[in-house]
């Protein structure tokens, strides 16, 4: 059996062992990282940043959405002029 210390044996290590500190820390990437209202508000207002960002540089694209009302207004419009009128 090689002479290796207790805590570079990967069977008893824990992820609070590893971390610097020791203890599990609440945030993005703890144990409350998705309960968080300060991170995910945090995390919403630059995805909002990020995205105006884009589109002041012209890289703004359709929603989905909106793109599948058009289509089906369209094709309503073409089916009230064939059966219809």
């Amino acid at each position: 059996m090689p002479d290796t210390p207790e805590t570079e044996n990967p069977e008893t290590d824990t992820a609070a062992e590893r971390r610097p500190g020791g203890r599990e820390q609440a945030g993005r990437s703890g144990l409350l990282g998705s309960f968080d209202p300060v991170a995910a508000t945090e995390k919403r207002k630059a995805r909002i940043r990020d995205e105006i960002a884009r589109n002041r540089r012209g890289e703004y694209s359709v929603p989905t959405w909106a793109l599948a009302l058009a289509l089906a207004g369209v094709v309503g419009v073409w089916l009230l002029v064939l059966f219809v009128l």
